[in-house]
């Protein structure tokens, strides 16, 4: 017997050899095939059933949540004093969205239209679509700044025109009008007479454009042959730039269609993007680390840049002409309209524009948009987008129903889109993106301590258990010390991992 234990002990020494050559491998080969995974199941390919499934009808319930700032001095804005607003809602909106028409191309690009409806959530909402609300009235308001360079006599006749139709500078209507439109004798008569001056031939109202309606035509790459470009534009609407800005620059589209990004993020990667309600891409810088449901993410969030003007930041000259830096101006895109973009209570905007509202009180953690990813996959993982939609008003000379206006960039409404992973594709994430990887690297890290372990015991058996010594005996408590070697290896190798 004691000439057959050095052979155990051998055996057991190769044992724990084959184990730890085993776990090392499996930390060079396991990120490795996880990357693998994850290439494959990120390209759009019907065949990636969970992937392509999320990409083609988003899973997550999405929500517009709606603010509007009532007008609470009206009269005496007309005589030139200080807009007092106070903000009303939510009105929650469940948003549902669907890409039709999928077709693919042999250069690995994929087309679509995506289709999007609303329907209003009373138990979400602080509010009834029947809340009646004043916010300024932007069919005459507008349209006074943008005829204050016309002939005076036809300023004139479109004051005069107003009265007709009754139409003040300020409406007073509930939210569901206001919101997806209502009838309106005055745009029956500008599309009759002065046809393409505003965006609607039907009801009019701030987002009748967007109910049932499409985002128009992308087209982006699959990823099928190069995963970096996966999900990134390239074209919209049959173009490859936009018709709309000074520079080229500007009328650049970047970045991806807003819904998934290219994976294996870093913290220098940033999140471009193209929106067509918008008219223009934009570009979100990382923030920080954080853990949703467990799963690692990164947020990324808008920079002070931009909404910046072309004086503060160059590279925005070509979005001009530009006012207080904050406000992006989309005249270009809506019909020549006087209507500007900001983050919400012009947060992050020129500070003189609080100056001429009473009733703002812009802060990050309410009205700051982000994005979170999981950078491994590019998949949002909590997204909230914030804007504000501004009216810019003024007195305009022949058009009584502007009064004494004072030139001020109003704030008529901001809103949030949200939305965040829940329910069964929270699991599946937890599981296939942390847990499986996580059960890995301890089993590569495991199988190496116990391959340490069983060569140093084995070792010592061979040396303790020589023909020559074990004539007479194991040492005293050798099997104990060797227990204690065992436990004392597997805590180091624990606190290192």
């Amino acid at each position: 017997m004691a000439i057959k234990r050095p052979k155990v002990a051998i055996g057991f020494i190769v044992a724990g050899v084959l184990m730890v050559v085993f776990g090392t491998i499996m930390c060079f080969v396991v990120p490795l095939v996880i990357d693998d995974q994850i290439v494959k199941n990120t390209v759009i390919d019907p065949k990636n059933d969970l992937t392509y499934t999320m990409w083609k009808d988003i899973p997550v319930p999405f929500f517009m949540s709606v603010y509007f700032f009532n007008v609470l001095n009206p009269a005496e804005i007309l005589k030139g004093e200080k807009p007092m607003v106070e903000q009303r809602g939510p009105y929650v909106y469940r948003k549902q969205c669907q890409k039709e028409n999928i077709t693919f191309h042999p250069n690995g690009t994929v087309s679509y239209r995506e289709y999007r409806q609303y329907h209003f959530e009373p138990s979400m909402s602080a509010g009834n679509e029947s809340d009646v609300v004043t916010i300024p009235n932007m069919l005459v308001l507008g349209a006074s700044v943008m005829m204050e360079n016309l002939p005076y006599v036809l300023r004139l006749m479109m004051s005069a025109t107003f009265k007709t139709f009754k139409e003040g500078a300020f409406l007073t209507k509930p939210v569901g009008e206001l919101m997806w439109g209502y009838d309106s004798g005055l745009v029956d008569f500008l599309n009759q007479y002065l046809p393409g001056m505003i965006p609607t031939s039907g009801k009019f109202g701030l987002f009748s454009e967007f109910n049932n309606s499409n985002t128009g035509l992308f087209t982006v790459f699959t990823g099928k042959d190069d995963i970096r470009k996966v999900h990134r534009v390239d074209s919209w609407n049959g173009l490859t730039e936009l018709p709309y800005w000074r520079t080229a620059q500007s009328n650049m589209i970047n970045g991806t269609a807003g819904q998934m990004w290219p994976p294996f993020m870093t913290k220098e990667s940033t999140l471009p993007f193209y929106s067509p309600d918008a008219c223009r891409s934009m570009e979100l810088v990382y923030q920080r680390p954080g853990e949703m449901y467990g799963i690692p993410l990164y947020r990324y969030v808008a920079p002070k840049t931009l909404f910046a003007n072309g004086t503060d930041y160059a590279p925005n000259e070509g979005f001009c002409p530009c006012r207080q830096s904050g406000l992006l101006n989309v005249s270009t895109c809506r019909h020549n309209s006087p209507v500007f973009i900001s983050h919400p209570h012009f947060f992050n905007a020129d500070p003189v524009l609080l100056d001429y509202v009473q009733g703002l009180n812009p802060s990050e953690e309410k009205h700051g948009l982000f994005i979170d990813i999981h950078p491994q996959t590019g998949v949002p993982l909590n997204v909230s987008i914030r804007l504000q939609l501004n009216l810019y008003m003024k007195k305009v000379s022949g058009i009584t129903e502007t009064g004494k206006i004072s030139d001020v960039v109003m704030p008529m409404i901001w809103f949030e889109e949200n939305g965040y992973i829940d329910g069964p594709i929270v699991n599946t994430f937890h599981t296939n993106l942390v847990v499986l990887p996580t059960v890995l690297e301890y089993l590569q890290y495991i199988l190496i301590g116990l391959g340490l372990a069983t060569i140093i015991v084995a070792a010592l058996i061979f040396i303790f258990c020589l023909p020559i010594k074990c004539r007479h005996g194991m040492p005293p408590n050798f099997f104990i010390y060797c227990m204690y070697v065992c436990m004392y290896l597997f805590l180091i190798l624990h606190l290192t991992v």
